[in-house]
C-alpha cells in the first residue's frame, strides 16, 4: 500500500502533471478576461451598431415552440472573441518564439541520392556510398 501511494506522489509531482495543472488554472483565468472584455468592450460596440446590448432576449416562435437564437448569437461572439483572443495573444507570439529559438542540427546532413540521414562529417553515405560534397562551413564574414 505504501508503495502505491509513493507511486501516486510520484505521478502527481511529475511535471508534466503539474504544468498542466497551471495551464488549466491559467486558462480558467483567461476565459474570465475574455468574458469581461467581451461583455464590457465588444458588446457595448455592437449595442451601438445594431441598438441592442444584449440578444439572449431575441427569439421567434413557430407552432408553440420557443426557439431562443439570441443566446446562440452571444455565445457565438464570445467564441470567436475567445478564439481570435487566444489567437493573436498566444498562439502566433508562441509560434513567433519558437521559429526564433528553432536551431537546426549541423551534426547531420542528408544524401542528395537516397536521402538518408548521414553524419556531416561524412564524405561517403553509408547507405548507397556515394560521394558527398564537402562540408562548407561559413566563415564570419561570407
Amino acid at each position: 500500500m505504501k508503495a502505491l501511494a509513493l507511486e501516486f506522489k510520484e505521478f502527481l509531482l511529475k511535471g508534466s502533471v503539474v504544468m498542466l495543472a497551471v495551464a488549466f488554472i491559467i486558462a480558467t483565468v483567461f476565459a474570465e478576461v475574455v468574458k469581461a472584455f467581451v461583455t464590457d468592450i465588444i458588446t457595448p460596440i455592437i449595442a451601438l451598431i445594431f441598438a441592442k446590448p444584449d440578444f439572449s432576449a431575441l427569439s421567434f416562435t413557430i407552432n408553440s415552440s420557443h426557439f431562443l437564437y439570441g443566446d446562440l448569437i452571444n455565445v457565438v461572439i464570445t467564441f470567436v472573441s475567445t478564439a481570435a483572443a487566444v489567437f493573436f495573444f498566444v498562439v502566433k507570439p508562441y509560434v513567433a518564439f519558437q521559429a526564433r529559438h528553432a536551431t537546426e542540427d549541423t551534426t547531420i546532413k542528408t544524401c542528395p541520392e537516397c536521402l538518408t540521414e548521414i553524419p556531416a562529417q561524412a564524405t561517403r553515405c553509408s547507405a548507397c556510398t556515394a560521394q558527398q560534397p564537402p562540408l562548407v562551413t561559413q566563415t564570419p564574414f561570407g
